[in-house]
């Protein structure tokens, strides 16, 4: 019995929509990057990126779960000494509720060029409309 490893042309990305109101933060972005990077399909390997496009709408309607709104700081440097910006949770909520996912999402997966290449199949958009339509994406529930 030989081992199968798919190729390039067995993987079939599909894509999804998922409504993202009321939903824990974490919980969504850990669901969202096992979908990325295919851990739901039986020909998941590591190596290869065989996730699906997903499309999250309505990412200002977030939950949390305890103080993160206002405990959780996001942070970033400019690149000079002394330039290193922190950020709430509540205000990037008010001004990037997109980047509060998409961060979340891409600490979950890997460090690598492969991983940068899943984080480009995830679209987020903070209302209910998307221009993603003729794709036909499948609505999903995590």
């Amino acid at each position: 019995m030989k081992t199968f490893s798919p190729s390039k042309n067995d993987i079939q990305h599909d894509w999804l929509i998922v409504d993202a109101s009321d939903k824990i933060l974490g919980r969504l972005a850990s669901a969202l990057a096992g979908r990325l990077r295919g851990k739901h399909k039986p020909e998941f390997v590591p190596h290869m990126d065989g996730g699906d496009f997903v499309v999250v709408v309505n990412a200002e309607k977030i939950r949390f779960t305890g103080r993160k709104l206002d405990q959780k700081m996001y942070y970033r440097h400019s690149g000079y000494i002394g330039g290193l910006k922190e950020t709430t949770l509540r205000t990037m909520m008010q001004t990037k509720p997109e980047q509060v996912i998409m961060k979340a999402v891409r600490g979950m997966l890997p460090k690598n060029r492969l991983g940068r290449a899943m984080l480009k199949k995830l679209k987020v958009y903070s209302g209910t409309e998307h221009p993603h339509t003729a794709q036909q994406p499948k609505p999903i529930d995590f």
